[in-house]
């Protein structure tokens, strides 16, 4: 059954049926990590965009689809995942996709940017990272001072490795720049992989992880050029219309209910939402933001 175009286009995360041309806009903001959960900002992983990609490429009349990229990056495996499942539908429906840069696509952002056939930016948007971060804490001495005694079991000699309440190893922090050096060779092949021939430098200056702004990463072919996202999508398709597509929302939220009462939580959950939110607002800040 076909609904009336007036109801079709408002209903909740849905594009309905159009006789426009229609080009999808799908917003990939926050932190990318396998990690859900009451965060200050959105997250992006694969489970959380997957339903939202597919009503991304879901319409009949489909000219494009413009990714509205905002991530100071995160898991190298999520933006991988996220990535793999654009192209793949990108190539099932035979449709351009579009990336656009917001305030930032470094690192993992970056990586989800390079799904795309085309990257813009905005002159001041924040461009680049290339490379792999790991962040932690040293911790030995602080349970002592409080009077805490821990106790630690291993079967195998790495188990414990890195742990942060014991003195830091340099054997374990050689394993952890192996490591490291694997996924920075894997981001790079990724990038040489869709960026090709447009790429203007050598890995010594495009893969240090350095970031620029959106006009110095245009010069050094890591974008396609500068612009707004309506700007350019209307001026490349014409009168086709533009849809925000969005995750669907809990049933009592689109009925405009409100939420339901939230389960109580522990003393442990809640130290680890604390933790978790420090550790997404630290991300962001690498970036000024």
């Amino acid at each position: 059954m076909r609904l009336p175009d007036a109801l079709s286009s408002r209903l909740p995360g849905g594009l309905g049926e159009r006789d426009r041309p229609v080009v999808s806009m799908v917003k990939l903001h926050g932190v990318i990590t396998p990690i859900t959960g009451p965060v200050p900002r959105s997250v992006i992983n694969a489970s959380v965009v997957d339903k939202v990609l597919e009503r991304a490429f879901a319409p009949s009349t489909l000219a494009a689809v413009a990714l509205l990229v905002n991530s100071p990056g995160g898991s190298a495996t999520q933006s991988a995942l996220v990535a793999d499942r654009i192209r793949g539908l990108a190539a099932e429906k035979d449709v351009p996709v579009l990336a656009f840069c917001e305030d930032v696509a470094a690192s993992g952002g970056y990586w989800l940017a390079c799904a795309a056939d085309e990257i813009y930016a905005h002159p001041t948007s924040i461009v680049g990272s290339i490379g792999v971060i790991s962040a932690g804490f040293g911790l030995e001495g602080l349970i002592d001072r409080l009077g805490v005694q821990r106790r630690l079991h291993t079967a195998g000699a790495s188990k414990s490795r890195l742990d942060p309440f014991l003195p830091e190893k340099p054997e374990d922090v050689a394993w952890l720049r192996g490591l490291q050096d694997q996924l920075h060779v894997l981001f790079q092949e990724w990038v040489q992989e869709r960026r090709g021939e447009r790429l203007r430098g050598t890995a010594e200056n495009l893969f240090t992880g350095e970031v620029w702004t959106g006009a110095a990463a245009l010069e050094l072919g890591l974008i396609d050029g500068l612009g707004t996202p309506r700007g350019i999508l209307k001026a490349r398709f014409g009168d086709a219309e533009l849809v925000g597509v969005e995750g669907r929302k809990p049933l009592l939220a689109r009925l405009g209910l409100g939420a339901a009462p939230a389960a109580r939580r522990s003393v442990t959950d809640s130290l680890l939402d604390v933790a978790q939110a420090a550790e997404i607002r630290a991300t962001w800040a690498r970036y000024g933001l």
